[in-house]
């Protein structure tokens, strides 16, 4: 799959900004997406702790494009720009002294255009790489929230498997609204991965076998989705097993058309799709992508403070993608 999407990426000069480039686990994916040409990185961070972290782990990092905020050139035009995204909001001195930080210097190097992309979060927590996105670079036209997805990807028997699960890392507990929103935003994801959604809306209940307010706001949000004759099925509220399973469809759902293949999974809140998303990365051996950030203006992706280079390097990729 990846080398698909390399494919796509090579000779597109994508610039993406990593915030955190005197962390080695960074560092050593840029190095790697440079030398091979699949995107042009540009990584914050001390000009010479960067250097000594490279030659200490024998890195060629003459591709990369590093940038010092300190000494930054453009600095000013930043400050102005982003004062006025802000007025009323934070003075010059408060945005000064957030530019100081690689989340909001590297999210306004995307605001003007100077990256098509940002990939953060190795160090710190995924509020503080959304903050700076939502006050910056905003949510598309006709967008409400920013959601999450993960890519869960397992290769099994020959055969790849790939599926979108969402929100499982924003949205703490989303209404009948935002459950719209969000299964529409994580379809958009779906087709960047090659993937033909497929879209269920998971619940304890399967059409109406349970009762509670929880099943009402799925079963609300799944009629309305189906209601917008959009161009691939949508269907809930179901339990995993008949979304997932065609036996199990057979007797729960026999007329559904998304029942036992369902590929995108849209859980009730983030409790549920937090611990599901997990449960398929610890038991289920899936290789789990993400949170990768739905709705922004821009691409702004998050990291999981315990990634490795591998993830970096893939989550770069899925980024350069979202433009």
């Amino acid at each position: 799959m990846f080398n698909e999407m390399i494919k796509k990426l090579k000779g597109q000069n994508k610039k993406i900004v990593f915030t955190e480039g005197e962390d080695i686990r960074v560092l050593t994916a840029a190095a790697r997406l440079a030398n091979e040409g699949v995107l042009i990185p540009i990584v914050l961070g001390n000009k010479e702790v960067i250097k000594n972290l490279a030659n200490e782990n024998k890195l060629n990092i003459s591709k990369l494009e590093i940038i010092q905020i300190d000494q930054f050139e453009k600095t000013e035009e930043l400050v102005e720009r982003m004062a006025e995204l802000r007025k009323g909001k934070m003075t010059t001195d408060e945005v000064r002294q957030a530019l100081k930080r690689g989340n909001y210097f590297g999210t306004m190097l995307v605001e003007r255009g100077y990256a098509h992309g940002l990939l953060g979060g190795a160090t710190y927590s995924t509020a503080d790489t959304v903050r700076p996105a939502l006050q910056i670079i905003k949510t598309k036209p006709g967008s409400k929230i920013v959601s999450s997805s993960f890519l869960m990807r397992r290769v099994k028997d020959n055969k790849e498997e790939r599926y979108i699960m969402a929100d499982c890392a924003i949205n703490l507990h989303p209404d009948e609204n935002q459950v719209v929103e969000i299964a529409l935003q994580s379809a958009e994801t779906a087709k960047i991965f090659g993937v033909d959604p497929k879209v269920v809306l998971l619940s304890y209940s399967s059409y109406g076998s349970g009762k509670g307010e929880d099943v009402e706001k799925m079963t609300n949000a799944a009629n309305r989705l189906k209601e917008m004759d959009l161009p691939y099925p949508v269907d809930g509220e179901l339990q995993f097993d008949a979304a997932f399973s065609m036996d199990v469809a057979k007797i729960k759902a026999p007329t559904s058309k998304v029942a036992g293949q369902a590929n995108v999974f849209i859980f009730p809140d983030i409790n549920a799709g937090n611990i599901g998303y997990k449960i398929a990365q610890r038991l289920g051996d899936f290789e789990a992508l993400g949170p990768i950030l739905q709705g922004l203006n821009a691409p702004i992706n998050d990291l999981s403070r315990g990634c490795n280079t591998e993830e970096v390097y893939k989550m770069a990729i899925i980024t350069a993608l979202q433009n």
